[in-house]
Parts: structure tokens; C-alpha cells; sequence
């Protein structure tokens, strides 16, 4: 959304950046509101305004806004200035093959209303065929995150991040992003549990707070990424389902009940499923595959929960 100056609060944030990055010298706040398009030019709402793009630089790029002392002044003033090196990611070692198809992808993509290029600059700059910057149409837009830069970076400085989640503090190793059926997910080797897990961006608490390099342990292999099952894509409170399937109907459970775990295997061949639920209807759906080879155990809300579906359904078919 833009303000009264017709400058938005991104197109600012970029002008903030750009300003702070090629200044010789750290940079007084008077200098920044003068220089940077979309400031307030009272300075009372000069100043909240840019208290505010202090703390979106730090979870833009990593990298907290701190006041330096600007040279050859007296008295002493105080200034800002980012150095190159905190805009700039390490090079993964594109080839450039793999450069060209990345440029591709990102001129075609925008993230919350913004060209994804920017990004490949930090990387070495953005080249189409023969070295060029060949225009790309536009074919989708992705909503954006506020801790999707964050984990972008951490990805590709290969560092630790800590978040709360669920009520849990963990300590990750991210690996890879993923945008799955309108949600953003981070993939990464979660140390608390020495697993791969999967954490959906917007059930994230509070902010992504960065470690230090060394302390990365990257796994061989970094983990798959996110391939959410039916019954996982919709926004239903989490439940653990126990489902029991026949012996007939093993090979087929095993085969497509994706991510689920075997906790119990019986004498008769059958066995008991637990699987993550957080859509009752799609559950619903691979249950009923199985007709009659199949029941529900629990948790007993979500048993009841199938139990009243089938006896609605049941009725409406009788026209009861």
C-alpha cells in the first residue's frame, strides 16, 4: 500500500537499502530522510516511520541497522550504513546453466507483488540467453512470508535457526523452501529430535532468530521436500489418527498412505497406521477407499467425526 507520497512501504524499504549500501559513510538519519523516497517530512513521523524499517531491514537481510559514528563530525553524529558484504549471498556454485534456469524461474514468479530477480543479483547477477537479461512474461504470483527471507538466507549461508513452534523452541538446520497448496514450508534437519522435519511458515511464532555458521550440520542428502498427502492440506486442528486396515489391503495402505508410520503389526496380518490429520474430509476420502477393510481407532473425536459422516450420508442416499 502506498502513503501520501505515492511511494509504498516496500519501494521505500528498497530505496532505504539501495541508499545504505552505496554511502561512503555512515549516513544521519536527516541525510536518509532527505535522500530516500517516501519519508514523512515531519519528523516525528519521520523518525516512527523509520524505527519501523529498522527492524524490516533486520529480518529483510539479517542484519540489524546499528548506529555508527559518522567520521570528521563535531559534536559526534550519528549515522547508518550497511556494508556490500551484508547484501550479497555466498555463492553456491551455480553453473550457469543452472544460473539461466534460475533466472528463468524467478522472472517468471513474483513473491507478494515483487519480481523474484532481486535475489539472483546477490548471486552474481540475473543472465537470460547469450549473457542477456531477456524479458520474461509473468505466469504466477506467490504470497510472501514475513520470515521467507530469513530462511532463504540461512539456507544459503548454511546456518542454524531457531523458532517457536507449536509451543516448542527448536533449533533447525534448513534445507530447502517449499510453497505447497497456498503455504510456504521450510525443510530441515531439526536437532532436538536428530530428524528431518517439515515446519509450515505461518504456524511459526514470533521471529526467526539466525546462528552462527559453525553451527550448521548439514545431513547428507538435506531431506526431501514437502509432498503433503490429502489429508494433510487442510486447516483442521492437528490430530494423530490410528487407522487399522486389513492384511488384504496392506500392500495398498503402505503404498499410499504417504508419511504415515506402521505402530502395530498383528498376528492376522493387518496393521495399525498413525498418520498426521489436519483434513478431516480428506482422511475421510482415503478411509472410505478401503470400504469395509478398514477402521478408524482413534482419537476418538476423529472416529466419531467419520462415524456421523457416514450415518449423514446414509440417511441423505435413503432420503431420510
Amino acid at each position: 500500500m502506498a502513503g501520501a507520497s505515492g511511494v509504498s512501504k516496500m519501494e521505500r524499504l528498497l530505496g532505504l537499502l539501495t541508499v545504505l549500501i552505496d554511502a561512503p559513510r555512515p549516513l544521519t538519519a536527516a541525510e536518509i530522510q532527505a535522500r530516500v523516497p517516501g519519508y514523512p517530512t515531519d519528523l516525528t513521523a519521520f523518525r516512527g516511520a523509520f524505527e519501523r524499517d529498522k527492524v524490516a531491514v533486520r529480518t529483510m537481510i539479517g542484519v540489524p541497522l546499528a548506529p555508527q559514528a559518522v567520521p570528521g563530525t563535531d559534536p559526534p553524529a550519528v549515522g547508518y550504513r550497511l556494508h556490500p558484504r551484508d547484501a550479497h549471498l555466498a555463492d553456491p556454485g551455480l553453473e550457469p546453466e543452472e544460473r539461466a534456469a534460475l533466472h528463468l524461474a524467478a522472472s517468471a514468479v513474483r513473491i507478494g507483488g515483487l519480481e523474484a530477480t532481486g535475489g539472483l543479483w546477490k548471486l552474481g547477477g540475473a543472465p537470460g540467453p547469450g549473457g542477456s537479461e531477456a524479458p520474461v512474461a509473468d505466469v504466477g504470483e506467490l504470497p510472501a512470508d514475513r520470515n521467507l527471507v530469513r530462511f532463504f538466507t540461512a539456507i544459503a549461508d548454511q546456518r542454524d535457526v531457531t523458532f517457536a513452534y507449536r509451543g516448542e523452541q527448536r533449533r533447525v538446520a534448513p534445507h530447502r523452501l517449499d510453497y505447497v497448496r497456498g503455504r510456504w514450508y521450510v525443510t530441515g534437519h531439526d536437532h532436538g529430535r536428530d530428524d528431518t522435519r517439515h515446519f509450515r511458515l505461518d504456524r511459526i511464532d514470533g521471529d526467526v532468530e539466525t546462528g552462527d555458521r559453525s553451527e550448521h550440520r548439514r545431513r547428507s542428502g538435506g531431506g526431501a521436500g514437502v509432498r503433503l498427502a490429502p489429508w494433510e492440506l487442510g486447516g483442521d486442528a492437528s490430530v494423530t489418527a490410528r487407522l487399522l486396515v486389513d492384511a488384504d489391503q496392506r500392500p495398498n495402505a503402505l503404498a499410499t498412505a504417504r508419511g504415515a508410520r506402521v505402530v502395530e503389526e498383528r498376528d492376522d496380518g493387518s496393521v495399525v497406521l498413525e498418520m498426521r490429520v489436519t483434513s478431516r474430509a480428506g482422511f475421510r476420502s482415503f478411509v472410505l477407499g478401503f470400504l469395509d477393510h478398514a477402521e478408524v481407532l482413534g482419537p476418538p473425536e476423529l472416529r466419531d467425526d467419520v462415524v456421523a459422516w457416514l450415518a449423514a450420508t446414509i440417511d441423505r442416499v435413503e432420503g431420510r
